[in-house]
């Protein structure tokens, strides 16, 4: 019988060790990744120093406080990811031949997104409590890096790539609307036209935001050009200076359910307004989703449209105003 051929890297380093460094590299940090693995520092720094001597390539350069990957510590970490992916899909696999599904499932989504995937989580988890979740909330623009760097199994977001590398399908409407302190002018006027409010102060999120984009396109098929008064990066901060008075400002209608609207602040009835996107939810073209990613997928395109039922039954009245 032929013997199987085992790389070195295998005969000499452990699991634990490969782990590790995983986790260093994913967090460029040993403290963090001694955190998350419950390790005191010396361990994980002894860990790394076996490590790089089986390789015989230093893994981390180190420049003032930050450390970064060398050329061959990348590399690894694509290797890692690759081994550990396969083991855990495996993993979970093997637990759904047993009936059971269980595993990982690591999940990215955009600012605005978080008002409402943790509930979609909640509901998800309840039908399998044995499924470990890991939720990184962050702007369109580190999303679209963390999708390159295939750091996640599935992203939630409002304006997906076009590349064809990428696979995305709608699950949710996203209505956006036009905010404005209670104390506006127009806040009880109706069919306000877009044009009388060309003028008016906006408060904008930060540049590459799909909300943004959205705005700036409606304009622009107007002929018009919003007056940018701010930029901020969360819708929280906007949603404070609506109220303060210091602008007005298009915000997803999820972003009102949160805490419910502030009663600084009303919704306009703008001609055009709500405008519509869908959130999309997708994965690397190439990378076949796992038994847990796909069990999610399957979930999320059916109770997507029963959570916003559920909301509007609780009485999320700006959401329900914005959808009819």
């Amino acid at each position: 019988m032929e013997k199987p051929i085992i790389p070195k890297l295998i005969r000499h380093a452990s699991l634990r060790q490969l782990q590790v460094f995983e986790a260093i590299a994913r967090h460029l940090s040993f403290t963090r990744a001694a955190d998350e693995l419950h390790l005191a520092q010396p361990t994980v720094s002894a860990q790394i120093k076996n490590l790089t001597d089986v390789i015989g390539l230093p893994l981390f350069e180190q420049v003032g406080k930050k450390i970064y990957l060398t050329d061959a510590g990348r590399k690894l970490h694509r290797a890692c990811r690759d081994v550990f992916g396969a083991l855990g899909n495996f993993e979970m696999e093997a637990a759904d031949l047993k009936g059971l599904k269980q595993g990982n499932l690591r999940l990215a989504v955009v600012t605005t997104a978080k008002y409402f995937v943790p509930r979609l989580l909640g509901a998800f988890l309840e039908g399998y409590p044995q499924i470990d979740v890991a939720l990184k909330v962050t702007n369109r623009e580190r999303l679209l890096e963390r999708m390159v760097e295939n750091l996640d199994d599935l992203y939630v977001i409002g304006q997906p790539p076009t590349d064809a590398h990428f696979y995305f399908e709608p699950f949710m409407r996203n209505p956006l609307v036009m905010i404005a302190p209670t104390r506006h002018p127009l806040a009880n006027a109706q069919h306000i036209e877009l044009r009388q409010l060309a003028a008016e102060p906006f408060i904008m999120r930060e540049p590459g935001s799909g909300t943004r984009l959205a705005v700036e396109r409606q304009f622009e098929r107007s002929g018009l050009k919003p007056q940018i008064r701010m930029e901020l990066g969360s819708n929280e901060a906007i949603k404070q200076v609506v109220a303060a008075g210091l602008g007005i400002a298009v915000v997803s209608a999820h972003t009102l359910l949160a805490d419910g609207a502030s009663g600084d602040i009303t919704v306009l009835n703008v001609d055009g307004f709500p405008v519509y996107w869908d959130w999309q939810i997708g994965r690397l073209s190439e990378k076949q989703p796992s038994v847990v990613a796909q069990a999610f997928l399957e979930f999320i395109t059916s109770e997507s449209a029963e959570l916003i039922k559920a909301e509007r039954s609780a009485g999320a009245d700006q959401l329900h105003a914005a959808s009819q």
